[in-house]
C-alpha cells in the first residue's frame, strides 16, 4: 500500500498555523522575565524575581497544593461513579440506557453558570449541617469538580466498553462467575486505559476548573486557577506569567515522554 508525505508547502503552512497558536504562549516567556511589579515586556534587563516569588510567596504553594489534593480526590470520586455507571449499563443493558447516560451527562450540557449556582446552594445548604463539607471547604470543592468531571469520565470509559467483546462477559457468565468477578477479573482489566485516561481527564478538568470554583469558594478553599484570577482582576501580578510558563515546559516535557513511549511501543 502505497504511502503519501506532505509536500515542502504543505509543511511550510502546516508549520506557519503552528507557529501562529504558539507565538501566544512564546509571548508569555519575556513577560516572565520582566523585573517590573506589573505585567509587561522587560525593557533592558530580565530577572528571575517572579520565579522566585513563586517558591517564597506561600499563598502559591497552598494554592498549588490544594488543588493538587482536590484534583486527585475530584478525580477518584468521578472515575469511581463513571466506572460504577457504565458497568451496570454495559452488563445489564436496562430498558431506559439512553435517557439514564442522557441524565449523566446532563452536566457537560448545561452552561456552566447554572451549574455553579445549583452547587452554590446545595454547597450552603450542607454548611448549615456540617461546617468540614459544605462551601468553601476543599471537599466541597471536590464534590462540586466531580459533579463537572462524571460526565467526561463516562464518556470515556462507555467508549471503552463498546469496544470490548461483550462474548467474553458472556462465557464468564456461562461458566458461573458472579458479578463481582465478572467486573473485577474480566471486564476492568480489558478497559484499564480508559479507565486511567478518564482518571487523568478528570483530574486535568478539576485543576483548571474556575467557573464553578468561582461560586463555591470565598476565603478558605483558594485553588490555583482562582488565586491566578485574583492576581489578574487586582494587581495583574507577573508571577502569573512565571506560573503559566512553568506548566508549558511540563505539558511540553509529558508531550515529549509521551511520544517517545509511543514510539517505543510502536517499534516492538
Amino acid at each position: 500500500m502505497p504511502t503519501y508525505r506532505p509536500g515542502p508547502v504543505s509543511l511550510a503552512l502546516a508549520g506557519l498555523v503552528a507557529l501562529f497558536l504558539l507565538l501566544p504562549l512564546l509571548a508569555v516567556i519575556p513577560v516572565s522575565l520582566t523585573p517590573s511589579r506589573m505585567l509587561a515586556m522587560p525593557t533592558g534587563e530580565l530577572s528571575l524575581r517572579h520565579y522566585r516569588a513563586l517558591i517564597e510567596d506561600p499563598r502559591w504553594i497552598d494554592a498549588i497544593l490544594l488543588s493538587i489534593r482536590i484534583g486527585i480526590v475530584s478525580s477518584a470520586i468521578s472515575t469511581v461513579l463513571a466506572l460504577c455507571f457504565s458497568l451496570g449499563v454495559w452488563m445489564f443493558q436496562p430498558r431506559f440506557t439512553a435517557a439514564l447516560v442522557g441524565f449523566v451527562l446532563l452536566p457537560m450540557v448545561v452552561p456552566p453558570v447554572v451549574s455553579a449556582i445549583t452547587l452554590y446552594f446545595l454547597l450552603t445548604s450542607i454548611s448549615g449541617f456540617s461546617s468540614f463539607f459544605g462551601y468553601d471547604t476543599w471537599l466541597g470543592v471536590a464534590m462540586a469538580h466531580s459533579v463537572m468531571t462524571v460526565p467526561f469520565a463516562t464518556v470515556l470509559i462507555l467508549v471503552s466498553l463498546s469496544q470490548l467483546d461483550r462474548r467474553i462477559d458472556l462465557a464468564a457468565r456461562g461458566l458461573g462467575a458472579s458479578v463481582w468477578q465478572r467486573a473485577t477479573r474480566i471486564i476492568m482489566p480489558n478497559i484499564k486505559f480508559g479507565i486511567v485516561t478518564a482518571a487523568l481527564l478528570s483530574f486535568v478538568l478539576s485543576w483548571e476548573e474556575i467557573g464553578v470554583t468561582l461560586f463555591i469558594t470565598s476565603v478558605n478553599a483558594i485553588t490555583l486557577p482562582r488565586l491566578m484570577w485574583m492576581g489578574l482582576r487586582d494587581n495583574i501580578d507577573p508571577a502569573i506569567a512565571a506560573l503559566s510558563v512553568i506548566l508549558i515546559i511540563i505539558t511540553v516535557l509529558v508531550l515529549a515522554v509521551r511520544s517517545v513511549m509511543a514510539r517505543q511501543r510502536g517499534g516492538h
